[in-house]
């Protein structure tokens, strides 16, 4: 596992795939810049060494074609003030003379391409197309752990033209090792809290974590799948009722391997899925129909503090409740402050998915969590011991 620290990038050209898929408005403006500056460590030590950092992203789902609403121009003049130097931005990265144009990059220079997806060879992972990027660079690192879990052209296939010359970019090695401390040495007791709506979505993740964890904390609509599972009625609850017989033998599993189990006491419940519905808390196990769960009660926010208040080691992934809405946010709110209390006297937590950070970015916690992670499938599907194609390809 090479990483920045291994290399001297002095008058080399340094082809980098960063994750910029960053949320805009629909003034082009970027609203949460995170992923931009999370990456600047390791162009700054390119620069610092001497050498260019070309720079490589996608930006939403443009599906092959150019579309202005996809491109990353907004970014560059974004990353240019960051940096403070100007990026310069490149469309015709693929036309004849583009490798000529890097070998001119002068010192201290950097580039951005304009959005990989606007080629179907990207997602389609050609291998020709990825031959073309790597004329643009005499070596490659990968910095983009929220596309690691894609094989596309610019994650994976573009490594096999850098055989001696690719490496882990500062985010990348910091997100793997953060998340291998989590998986292979995590303190106890660990407790994983998982949210979200749908149980389908986080099986295969929950079936890796019962075999580490010592409690499981579930909340958002997908634990109205566990409460069902286990035998009580979720009036109009989100429910997953394809799905019930296979979270009721889960929930025997976790027995067996001696997981403790914690779903909502009650449950904050709104007659309709809207702000300004009517409101009133329930038990979870015994919700009438015309009732949904929308966020956990009083009740439960104390038995989940309590769990959390005495673990070493925390993984947050997924809200509580329909945070979005003002009367449904205390439930996660609450669960990211505890996470922050337990944090602050010696434990390790860990945030990752992208409701979880934009939680924890709406109630001011950022600063007192251990560890946010920049990738939401990434980090799902690692946690799911799946190998990654983006990191497999650099070792």
């Amino acid at each position: 596992m090479k990483t920045l620290n291994d290399a001297d990038f002095k008058d080399k050209r340094v082809l980098v795939r960063v994750d910029f898929n960053v949320p805009m408005n629909d003034r082009k403006e970027i609203t949460d810049t995170t992923r931009i500056t999370e990456t600047l460590p390791t162009i700054r030590k390119i620069l610092n060494d001497g050498g260019n950092p070309i720079l490589m992203s996608h930006l939403g789902r443009p599906k092959g074609e150019i579309n202005p609403k996809y491109s990353l121009a907004s970014v560059a003049q974004c990353l240019s003030r960051l940096l403070n130097t100007e990026v310069l931005f490149w469309e015709d990265y693929l036309q004849p003379g583009a490798v000529q144009k890097s070998k001119e990059l002068k010192p201290g220079q950097v580039a951005l391409l304009e959005n990989l997806r606007f080629y179907n060879e990207e997602e389609g992972a050609d291998k020709a197309f990825a031959k073309t990027l790597a004329g643009l660079g005499d070596a490659y690192v990968n910095d983009a752990f929220g596309t690691a879990h894609r094989a596309h052209a610019s994650t994976a296939i573009i490594a096999e033209f850098f055989p001696q010359n690719k490496y882990f970019g500062f985010l990348l090695d910091k997100e793997v090792k953060a998340l291998d401390y989590v998986l292979q040495s995590a303190k106890a007791p660990f407790t994983a809290i998982i949210g979200g709506a749908k149980v389908s979505s986080k099986m295969k993740v929950i079936k890796n974590l019962i075999n580490r964890v010592d409690n499981l904390i579930i909340g958002g609509g997908m634990a109205y799948t566990f409460i069902k599972a286990m035998g009580g009625t979720v009036g109009n609850s989100l429910c997953e009722e394809d799905w019930v017989d296979a979270t009721a033998d889960l929930v025997k599993e976790m027995t067996l391997k001696g997981v403790r189990l914690y779903l909502p006491l009650d449950s904050i419940c709104g007659n309709a899925f809207a702000a300004d519905c009517n409101v009133q808390y329930i038990d979870s196990n015994f919700i009438p129909d015309g009732w949904m769960g929308m966020d956990i009660g009083p009740k439960t926010i104390k038995s989940y503090a309590e769990v959390i208040q005495k673990s070493q080691t925390i993984l947050w992934n997924g809200p509580m409740g329909v945070f979005e809405m003002k009367a449904f946010e205390k439930g996660t709110g609450s669960v990211g402050m505890a996470i922050a209390a337990a944090t602050s006297c010696g434990a390790f937590s860990m945030i990752g998915g992208g409701d979880s950070v934009a939680a924890v970015n709406q109630f001011g916690l950022e600063n007192y969590v251990s560890y946010i992670s920049t990738g939401g499938g990434a980090m799902l599907e690692y946690l799911e011991g799946i190998e990654l194609p983006g990191i497999k390809m650099l070792l």
